[in-house]
């Protein structure tokens, strides 16, 4: 969700594994190992976006949708495009933190500590994240309505 490229995020899974087990001396508590991992792979994350500014064409999941009926599923998969577009505008900060949030429901205190960054810093982000998101669905549905030839 964070990369929008299935093969990249493979990839950095991979390069984590391998960094984790190069770094596991460095853990101090095992208890710790699943955040401490989540740490390492939200940033290497980052990092490999960062690194890879280039736009790329988001592959929209579509599994469980075709059981639906056949509008149902349509207006479902539209959905899917529509906020994969929106994301796909988002400064990857931005990104992070909704998916770390929103989509891996994580608290903002807990998102804080694996971006190493302070708790207001998260909720700014996700503040404008949100603003910046919403604005992206409003000028998608008025592009939508303006091609369709309806008032917006």
């Amino acid at each position: 969700m964070i990369l929008r490229d299935a093969s990249a995020a493979q990839d950095v899974v991979q390069e984590t594994l391998v960094d984790a087990w190069r770094d596991l001396p460095t853990l101090r508590d095992p208890e710790r190992f699943e955040p401490w991992l989540r740490r390492l792979l939200v940033r290497a994350c980052a990092d490999h976006a960062r690194r890879d500014r280039r736009r790329r064409i988001a592959e929209i999941p579509v599994a469980g949708v075709w059981h639906a009926a056949p509008e149902v599923a349509a207006d479902g998969i539209a959905l899917r495009d529509e906020v994969a577009r929106a994301l796909a505008v988002l400064p990857i900060e931005q990104r992070t933190v909704l998916v770390l949030v929103y989509y891996l429901d994580l608290p903002v205190s807990e998102t804080a500590s694996i971006l190493r960054i302070p708790v207001g810093t998260v909720k700014s982000r996700l503040d404008r994240a949100r603003s910046a998101l919403r604005a992206a669905l409003e000028s998608e549905r008025r592009v939508a309505l303006a091609i369709e030839g309806r008032p917006a």
